[in-house]
């Protein structure tokens, strides 16, 4: 146990998790305390509006000379009036300025921040400096495992159509939910013609194939038709909802890890 760390840490305490009410902002605390964590962990103020105004092509004022609490102040305001997806952009410049010069602050930096996400119910985390969309536990341990398990196997293109979902559904100012959803069922149709060998079958005339347990096969058949209409041949005014997209490719990784690791019970119908 490191002395260096605070209370909280040293002796485990942390709060219950909230639910993610917060995707499409950035709450004034959060402005705040973004500022406030990258001054603490060694950004200078007048690096820190280096990379604001770089971000938001505005400016320094040219009459704030001292770091406290001019240029401060100065970053502060910026961020305070940034829109909110720029206040994201901010994070990931912090995150570079920082680790370019202290790699282990970088990785503090993330940790606090990430920390700071889960107990705002803020739906977004930062994974190696970037931003990109924080779900339900589910749905980042399924996306984790899918893409892990992928690679370890050998299926990178799969794991490259999961990696795409990911950032489909973590572009900012909007999510690309349409996205998400087409690459979520393209890692899992890859993975599925891999396992059974027949790489010119769609995943809907391979569920059959499949050797999945009744009545998860029709699950998937349900599934596989609910993502070619809202994912490929999407109506007009019928917009998937972010939910619906973090579920499908949910339920996308979850099976994929199934059937990778389920590989040699496939029936050959």
């Amino acid at each position: 146990m490191s002395e260096d760390q605070p209370f909280s840490r040293r002796f485990g305490y942390q709060l219950d998790e909230p639910p993610i009410t917060v995707r499409e902002d950035a709450p004034e605390n959060l402005r705040f305390g973004l500022v406030v964590l990258a001054d603490g962990l060694g950004l200078t103020p007048h690096n820190a509006r280096l990379e604001v105004c770089s971000i938001l092509l505005t400016r320094p004022n040219p009459n704030n000379w001292s770091a406290y609490p001019n240029v401060f102040d100065e970053v502060q305001d910026l961020v305070a009036d940034a829109p909110w997806f720029r206040v994201y952009d901010i994070a990931e410049g912090f995150y570079s300025r920082i680790a370019a010069t202290d790699w282990s602050r970088g990785n503090e930096f993330e940790a606090r921040l990430n920390e700071f996400f889960r107990e705002q119910g803020i739906g977004w985390e930062m994974r190696e400096g970037r931003i990109v969309a924080r779900g339900s536990e589910a749905f980042a341990n399924a996306l984790t495992s899918a893409m892990d398990v992928m690679r370890v196997s050998g299926r990178a293109t799969a794991a490259g159509e999961m990696h795409e979902a990911l950032r489909d559904i973590s572009r900012r100012p909007s999510a690309d939910v349409t996205g998400a959803i087409q690459h979520a069922m393209a890692a899992l149709e890859c993975v599925a013609r891999d396992v059974t060998g027949r790489p010119n079958k769609t995943l809907g005339q391979l569920v059959s194939s499949l050797g999945l347990p009744a009545p998860l096969d029709v699950a998937l058949e349900k599934l596989w038709g609910f993502a070619s209409e809202q994912g490929r041949h999407i109506r007009e005014g019928r917009q998937p909802r972010f939910e619906e997209a973090e579920l499908v490719v949910t339920i996308a990784s979850a099976v994929s890890v199934y059937l990778l690791r389920t590989g040699d019970g496939q029936s050959t119908n």
